[in-house]
């Protein structure tokens, strides 16, 4: 079967979870692939080593409206039997059938997290590519149910396909604090800095646990670049609190090994990578336990409660009693953080846990659905 691709996100400077879905997964296709014929069509030429073989590499160049206009005009030009996004959006005419990727609906629980035409634009595609695919690839079973809820996709016309997280390089845990200018103790948050990610508990949390640790010297660590809405006042007034900045990729697992534990209650994820990635390091994590966060943490996690009315936007919901209550329950899941944590039997668990979630084992999930497809 000829089969198109767009690998137009795996070309981009600074990678998320996204951008890193696609490269690793489509890397791992064409190792597996031994029947079908694939093109990967790119806005801008990739690096020779990007995906050294297996695959037809094709560069189709336009600065705007890429999909819907220069890879449509693609599809229509050599006619595949098959096309996969593996992201959200689909071209609005194409001919044939197809696969997509839908990685999470966070925009339908939380719209004031995105700009509007950001938000509707994901609505609008997201919802007619869950009706045009022949199949969708969902990263959670949280994912799934939330197209069903929200766009009524039939659950027989979802795959639940988890994709693979990597274990992250540790370099010199030393060398990458002094890089960063942390101190020996640190809590560590990694990831944008948006309202969706929870920030204001974090740092909350955070507060109210070095109240009753005055002399602990544990600072707080928020890892990435400031996104949409970031709001100063989130950490206005607490001391101990460091923000990095973007942090190299390269640094990421020195900087997990070194973590007390990872703080992630965030407020709704599709799949929720930063926690597997601190799994591998052996580093302990306290999340929320929203959308797929209980499927990825397992029973490895930490888990703080997080109301369902607050999923679901209901105006009665009184928002600082709710976000005061996730700041005392952050601050009681550091507090329940002991030595017993990082004995080598908890640390090991969690590594085999995240050992499960595998590139391998993604790539043979898609590969099925296309043999099903041909």
């Amino acid at each position: 079967m000829r089969i198109a691709i767009d690998a137009s996100r795996t070309t981009v400077s600074r990678i998320t979870g996204t951008e890193r879905y696609a490269l690793e997964l489509l890397r791992a296709i064409l190792r597996q692939n031994t029947r079908h014929d694939l093109t990967l069509y790119f806005r801008e030429p990739p690096s020779r080593d990007l995906f050294p073989d297996g695959a037809t590499l094709t560069t189709i160049a336009m600065r705007r409206l890429w999909t819907h206009l220069r890879f449509a005009a693609e599809l229509w030009r050599t006619r595949p039997d098959l096309t996969f996004v593996p992201a959200h959006t689909l071209p609005f005419v194409f001919p044939g059938r197809a696969v997509v990727t839908v990685h999470d609906l966070g925009y339908r629980y939380f719209p004031q997290a995105h700009p509007r035409g950001q938000r509707l634009y994901l609505d609008l595609t997201t919802r007619y590519s869950a009706a045009r695919a022949a199949c969708i690839f969902a990263d959670s079973a949280a994912t799934a149910r939330d197209l069903s809820r929200f766009y009524g996709t039939p659950r027989e016309k979802i795959r639940v396909i988890y994709p693979g997280v990597d274990a992250p390089v540790i370099g010199d845990i030393a060398q990458v604090r002094a890089k960063y200018h942390l101190p020996e103790r640190y809590w560590l948050y990694i990831g944008t800095l948006q309202p969706r990610k929870n920030i204001r508990v974090i740092v909350e949390g955070y507060r109210r646990w070095r109240a009753a640790h005055p002399d602990d010297g544990s600072a707080l660590v928020l890892a990435g670049g400031r996104g949409w809405l970031y709001d100063p006042a989130w950490t206005a007034g607490v001391d101990g609190v460091i923000e990095t900045g973007y942090i190299d990729e390269a640094d990421k697992g020195a900087l997990y090994a070194g973590a007390r534990a990872l703080l992630f209650p965030s407020l709704y994820e599709g799949f929720g990578f930063p926690v597997l990635e601190a799994f591998h390091c052996g580093t302990p994590v306290i999340c929320s336990d929203s959308s797929s966060l209980p499927e990825v943490g397992g029973t490895f996690a930490d888990y703080i409660p997080l109301p369902p009315a607050l999923l679901d936007n209901d105006p009665s919901v009184d928002l600082i009693a709710v976000f005061a209550a996730m700041a005392d329950a952050l601050a009681a899941a550091m507090e329940r953080l002991s030595d017993e944590s990082y004995l080598p039997s908890a640390r090991e668990g969690r590594k085999a846990w995240a050992a499960r979630y595998t590139w391998a084992e993604a790539a043979r999930s898609a590969l099925a659905v296309f043999d099903e497809l041909d």
